[in-house]
């Protein structure tokens, strides 16, 4: 049996589709707000993107949400040697049919929910995660692969500005917070571009960003997962105030000064290894002293 054909030749038959919008339009498919849908069609763009995630000639390059196709494209231009794209909405299978059979065995849809997806186990390592996520699940979905960083080689994802300035945040920007502090414990994270409203169909009212992230082959710092998570929750419900008084009920100067802190710091100016400490002294620390169950 042969094996799917060589990429330049995919990326000959993709190029020779009809344009998107017409795919759209003949389906009769436009975005939906409920799905959090907002599609790029414009390839230059799409195209740029998939560069950004780097070499896909090797194993899987999963896509969570490709509705029409427009990134899909992309990637399947740029080389992609084994594509998966995982899509909720059924209206999207119309459209991509005629680019599955252009793809002639590269791609492969999965029509299911991606949080219902064991992305770990899709297609064969190397694993990249690509995609324009939809805004309401963007941040939710990426916690879920953070939870197995490793099975992943890279992670380039689109969400709203706002969520991925606080991605690669410094400490002391604003954005700096509790979504900062674990994915920089995790992964090296970088914005790649800001992708402005007009590049959509439909326009949101906002700006977008591509991120890139390389999971570490180690954390940053030594920490109790569960323990950073629940150091910073409490740290940052309070980030304009002093430790002392956003760790009380875990410890407070107690706990800040086991991890050789000042109790006096807010938590805004502290580094993601400063709270990978906090989390190691609650670790250490006796349940009747943190205040923890």
């Amino acid at each position: 049996m042969s094996g799917p054909p060589p990429a330049g030749e995919v990326a000959t038959r993709v190029a020779a589709l009809p344009p998107l919008r017409e795919a759209i339009a003949a389906a009769g498919m436009s975005a939906r707000k409920s799905l959090g849908q907002n599609f790029l069609l414009d390839l230059n763009l799409t195209r740029r993107i998939a560069r950004s995630a780097g070499d896909l000639s090797t194993g899987t390059t999963i896509e969570v949400g490709p509705g029409p196709g427009g990134l899909t494209r992309g990637l399947l231009l740029e080389g992609a040697a084994h594509l998966v794209a995982i899509e909720r909405d059924p209206r999207a299978a119309e459209v991509l049919a005629p680019l599955i059979e252009a793809a002639a065995g590269t791609l492969t849809l999965i029509e299911d929910d991606a949080l219902k997806v064991d992305l770990t186990t899709t297609g064969t390592a190397p694993r990249r995660i690509v995609a324009n996520l939809p805004y309401n699940v963007g941040t939710r979905l990426l916690l879920v692969w953070l939870r197995t960083p490793e099975a992943f080689e890279s992670l380039t994802l689109m969400f709203q500005r706002e969520v991925a300035d606080r991605l690669t945040a410094a400490p002391g920007a604003d954005a700096y917070g509790r979504l900062t502090v674990l994915v920089t414990w995790l992964c090296e994270a970088r914005k790649v571009m800001d992708v402005p409203p007009t590049a959509f169909t439909p326009a949101p009212k906002i700006w977008s960003s591509v991120v890139r992230l390389t999971p570490r082959a180690e954390p940053l710092a030594p920490a109790d997962r569960k323990a950073l998570e629940t150091i910073t929750e409490a740290a940052f419900s309070q980030r304009r105030k002093m430790l002392r008084q956003s760790l009380k009920r875990l410890g407070g100067d107690a706990l800040i000064q086991a991890a050789g802190l000042d109790p006096t710091e807010r938590p805004e100016r502290l580094s993601v290894e400063d709270f990978c400490r906090l989390a190691n002294a609650l670790t250490e620390m006796k349940p009747e002293e943190s205040g923890t169950p």
